[in-house]
């Protein structure tokens, strides 16, 4: 599978009349991409901006040439999302359901969408989950349904917002052995610099604008010599009052 191609053009968004997003045009076109930036940067808005669920205030986000703000059927073929917390996007009690529902649209019936959602479960070691309840699974487990659900689409890009905030320290180092496998183009907005070291690029998003890009040992060195004289700061400043 080629690398996903990800056009930002000029791209804006603001929320009543709130600017989130800055005027922020770039090219992606590595397998991997990693995205940091502190809380309240702009990261989640841009990921949800990049993965079509949001529409731009002004400018454009293309992925494969396909505006997928304007095409939702674009998005949904070339772009999969996963998000920090999986109870927010899993919607069906077993993982069958789960996985078996956006494959009904591809596949034109219920029987053929169970069926490439049971062979999808085989493939990866896991086809006992099919009649479990989504609840009883774990939070890693639940993380890792979400990501099949999004392979299931086929999409040629993977946009994951902070997944593995929720998950133990095993679970994490299990699904980015899991991601490292994967063919399909992937950008990581992520608070841990080293889930991204290895990466092909790096984006350090601040205050809605592209603070620095380059290659993860630049970005990532400046990032947190950055964090640790704010949290200096943050020390010092609660100590005062």
């Amino acid at each position: 599978m080629s690398h996903a191609h990800l056009e930002l053009k000029d791209v804006s968004f603001q929320v009543s009349g709130r600017q989130i997003i800055h005027n922020i045009t770039w090219q992606i076109h590595e397998s991997r991409v990693g995205i940091v930036g502190r809380n309240g940067s702009g990261k989640s808005t841009l990921a949800r901006l990049m993965g079509g669920l949001l529409t731009p205030t002004s400018g454009q986000v293309l992925v494969e040439g396909l505006n997928v703000a304007k095409n939702r059927k674009a998005a949904i073929s070339n772009v999969g999302m996963v998000f920090q917390n999986p109870d927010h996007q899993i919607i069906f009690p077993t993982v069958i359901e789960e996985l078996s529902f956006g494959l009904e649209s591809i596949e034109g019936s219920k029987s053929k969408a169970h069926a490439k959602a049971m062979r999808i479960l085989h493939a990866f070691g896991k086809a006992d989950w099919a009649d479990r309840l989504v609840n009883g699974l774990s939070q890693g487990q639940k993380h890792l349904l979400c990501l099949l659900s999004v392979l299931a689409m086929q999409p040629k890009l993977i946009i994951l917002d902070e997944p593995f905030t929720g998950p133990d320290h095993a679970t994490v180092k299990i699904l980015n052995r899991f991601l490292a496998a994967l063919e399909q183009s992937i950008v990581l907005i992520t608070h841990d610099p080293k889930s991204i070291a290895n990466f092909d690029r790096v984006i350090w998003l601040d205050e809605g604008k592209i603070h620095m890009d380059g290659s993860p040992k630049d970005v990532l060195e400046a990032f947190e010599c950055e964090m640790n004289r704010l949290g200096d700061l943050d020390v010092d400043f609660e100590l005062a009052n």
